[in-house]
């Protein structure tokens, strides 16, 4: 997991938004999405990359989101996350 901290000057009055972002390590790159935007995703050959780019495409997200006047997303707690558990299942 990741926090990738959103600003820029065409948001909401400036505001801060965070957003859960979950980066996956592929076989040749890495890949990135938010929980809270579906259909926001990034790929990058590195993970600096990926942040960078999941970065540049939640503010794009985001700032499409307030132009259109959709509501903007109430991103998820950080208390509401229990944990990351990977589970072996037989079948």
């Amino acid at each position: 997991m990741a926090k990738i901290i959103v600003r820029g000057a065409n948001m909401e009055r400036g505001k801060e938004y965070m957003f859960l972002v979950i980066i996956e390590k592929a076989e040749r790159n890495f890949s990135a999405y938010s929980p809270d935007l579906p259909g926001c995703v990034a790929t990058g050959k590195t993970l600096e990359e990926v942040k960078g780019n999941m970065q540049a495409a939640i503010e794009m997200h985001v700032r499409g989101m307030i132009e259109d006047g959709s509501p903007i997303p109430e991103p998820r707690k950080r208390e509401e996350f229990a944990g990351i558990e990977f589970m072996a299942v037989a079948v």
